[in-house]
């Protein structure tokens, strides 16, 4: 084909999109020229860890939010890739609640089959995207970080998959610049060890702060307390944890809430979410959302409507991860091959207003699982994506959410059925609270994991 297709990014988004164009490839379709710009050394995004924070080694701001120790906070039941099972990757059937270095392990596995590193173009960081009108197509300047070389190139369509984890949310308090202790985003955050003993103080009441929160207090700190804007997270905390109201001020060591209480803490994590934050993008093509279901301004939550030919892949608020991006990107394919047609634009806001619409109408949890099902079964449907159950996987969720609130310590002990394989996944060997050992090699000890009975 005589286009060119730019892609922002090889984390799991950026990924998605190459293995769609290699999959149409394999089945005798003519694709563009691909590019794929990443800034790290590697492919993987978020699921590459680092000890660096602030800056990396050219300066550039560290992408990563990893930190040791973390574990799916969800069942890898729910992100399977449709065309990739967990049981096809490992060989066996594995528990259901991997930790970092194993579902990375999974998700290079896929990529590694096919032949899509080639497209990449890695210690590149894009630093400008420009569009003329006249000519239609998009100059795309990047920084070549080993030779700090700048260059531009043209291209006829870019994707946006830098993913929105990854600049901070951090709002002032007053005295965090005087408080004695350690002060941190969870962006920055590394090493619930560094914790051990400590009273920690959590700004933020979502799946950062539960999920920092209890690592913390699985490697020995002394208590959590987590200060929530509009409600607390109300899961049965153990009596080391505690949740009150917003800080208002530090003085000293001594925090003080809305509700009038205080209490004495050594270190404050702020887990006050990120910013959708786009620096090599004009005003005039920039994604202005935040962390929702449905980003304003995206057709099919994938294409901008300011230039239909800048997309944009896992801008949503996540239930879904995986295969989501894999829809997305499937879709976006199909868009850039001619296969499915866009329509006008008076059309493509009126759906987009019509799905921001039913978001706005969404609940609670189990709610928001269920409209965003219905949105990926909206693009699967065109496309030739190999088929899954998208509904099962949302009952798999729904279970999860009560296991959570059942038990927020050891939900991860559950098991779940792949809705791919029929395989119920075996009990790990050690009860997560327990497993210190975050490794590879550890999780997949053989012979030690035993069979699970199946759970309500």
């Amino acid at each position: 084909m005589s286009f060119r297709v730019a892609i922002l990014g090889a984390g799991p988004s950026g990924l998605a999109q190459l293995r769609a164009f290699e999959a149409a490839r394999r089945n005798g379709a003519d694709i563009p020229e691909i590019v794929c710009y990443e800034k790290q050394s590697d492919w993987g995004g978020l699921w590459n860890y680092t000890w660096r924070t602030g800056l990396d080694a050219y300066g550039e701001p560290v992408h990563g939010s990893m930190y040791r120790y973390l574990w799916s906070n969800g069942p890898k039941e729910c992100l399977e890739f449709a065309d990739y099972s967990f049981e096809e990757h490992f060989g066996r059937p594995i528990p259901s609640y991997p930790p970092r270095a194993v579902l990375r392990d999974y998700i290079m596995g896929r990529v590694a089959k096919s032949n899509v590193r080639q497209y990449i173009r890695f210690n590149t960081a894009v630093h400008w995207v420009a569009h003329d009108e006249a000519t239609g197509k998009f100059a795309v300047t990047v920084r070549d970080l080993k030779q700090d070389e700048l260059s531009t190139e043209e291209f006829d369509h870019v994707i946006v998959a830098t993913g929105h984890f990854s600049t901070p949310n951090a709002p002032y308090f007053e005295g965090l610049e005087r408080f004695p202790g350690r002060v941190l985003h969870a962006h920055d955050f590394r090493d619930a060890r560094e914790f051990e003993g400590k009273d920690l103080l959590l700004i933020g009441s979502s799946y950062s702060a539960e999920d920092i929160g209890t690592q913390c207090h699985k490697y020995g700190a002394r208590s959590v307390t987590f200060s929530y804007r509009s409600k607390p997270m109300g899961f049965d905390w153990p009596e080391s944890f505690a949740e009150v109201p917003l800080l208002t001020e530090v003085v000293g060591k001594t925090a003080h809430f809305k509700d009038g209480t205080s209490k004495e803490i050594d270190a404050i994590i702020l887990c006050t979410g990120y910013q959708h934050h786009f620096p090599f993008l004009p005003d005039e093509l920039t994604l202005t959302t935040h962390n929702r279901l449905y980003p304003e301004g995206l057709y099919k939550g994938i294409v901008s409507l300011a230039n239909p030919k800048l997309m944009f892949l896992g801008m949503q608020d996540q239930y879904y991860t995986f295969n989501m991006f894999d829809a997305q990107a499937w879709y976006a394919r199909d868009l850039m091959l001619g296969r499915i047609e866009l329509p006008s634009a008076e059309a493509m806001e009126a759906d987009t207003r019509e799905w921001v619409a039913r978001e706005e109408q969404v609940a609670d949890p189990f709610e928001a699982i269920d409209f965003q099902a219905a949105y990926i079964l909206d693009l699967l449907e065109p496309t030739d994506y190999p088929e899954f159950d998208v509904t099962a996987v949302a009952e798999i969720f729904k279970q999860w959410e009560h296991h959570k609130e059942a038990d927020i310590l050891g939900y991860r002990n559950k098991s779940y059925r792949s809705t791919l394989t029929g395989t119920l996944a075996p009990v790990h060997h050690t009860p997560w609270m327990d497993a210190m050992d975050d490794s590879l090699e550890a999780f997949l000890a053989e012979g030690k994991s035993q069979p699970a009975k199946e759970r309500a």
